[in-house]
């Protein structure tokens, strides 16, 4: 629950550079934001461990397409407060995020963001499209993982998931995106790459499944990170995003190629 914060690139601050700096108020903390361009807002939100600036390669297309861009840093991130973090105090943030931007039409999440776009929309958050880059569907198979790759017992990671959920109150298995996405309603493109070694290709299949209006592009050779920043993912996801004929209208079958 302790993140660690990273050097921000040199590309990434001319990104910022910018944009308009704002803060917000998320229950303990200061949030760190940014906004561009005017009109409905697209909400970046990183992964853990990550920032707002990540996703940085979004900011001109959407703004092409007329579109205001806000990307934020979660709390234990970046320029925001806090040492500590969890996916429903990210989810807090992003709609404490959303009720400053004013009107938000979609969200552009990333790894551990994507999860917590899932809390906040099953909390009650209102948008229209969603692109998900890189997206668990089981957030707690990290620290199985962790355990099990330190040669730890699985007690341990048991007890460890136990005091969790304490401290954050709530049982893992109700933040679990594939528990949570049979009832959700908006449009989700997820974009997910083969040689991700930080959330496996099946976990974005998994949850591609689950949700009832989603849409799948597999990627090869981008990993877990340069995915935010592939010209043709960006533009795979700002069509989504701005396609005036909604979705919805004629549901596709889940497609699973190369970005096209």
């Amino acid at each position: 629950m302790t993140p660690r914060r990273w050097p921000t690139p040199a590309h990434e601050t001319d990104w910022l550079a910018e944009g308009q700096p704002f803060r917000v108020q998320s229950a303990r903390h200061q949030i760190a934001a940014w906004s561009w361009g005017s009109g409905p807002a697209v909400l970046l939100a990183h992964g853990w461990e990550g920032r707002g600036s990540q996703l940085g390669a979004f900011v001109q297309p959407l703004l092409a397409a007329g579109l205001r861009v806000v990307a934020f840093d979660a709390p234990g991130h970046g320029g925001s407060t806090g040492r500590r973090s969890s996916f429903p105090e990210m989810a807090a943030t992003l709609a404490a995020v959303a009720r400053q931007s004013g009107e938000v039409r979609a969200v552009v999440a990333h790894s551990a963001g994507a999860a917590a776009t899932t809390i906040a929309l099953r909390d009650g958050l209102k948008i229209e499209r969603l692109v998900y880059l890189s997206p668990p569907s089981d957030p707690g198979r990290f620290l199985y993982a962790l355990t099990e790759s330190l040669g730890l017992r699985p007690s341990v990671a048991q007890r460890t998931q136990r005091r969790i959920e304490r401290r954050i109150g709530a049982r893992w298995d109700d933040l679990r995106p594939t528990r949570i996405a049979p009832a959700m309603t908006t449009p989700l493109l997820i974009i997910h790459d083969t040689e991700d070694r930080e959330v496996s290709w099946s976990q974005a299949q998994e949850l591609a499944k689950a949700w009832p209006d989603a849409r799948m592009i597999t990627t090869h050779g981008l990993g877990h990170r340069r995915i935010l920043r592939d010209e043709q993912v960006v533009a795979a996801a700002t069509r989504f995003l701005t396609d005036p004929a909604p979705p919805t209208d004629a549901p596709p079958p889940k497609l699973v190629g190369r970005v096209p």
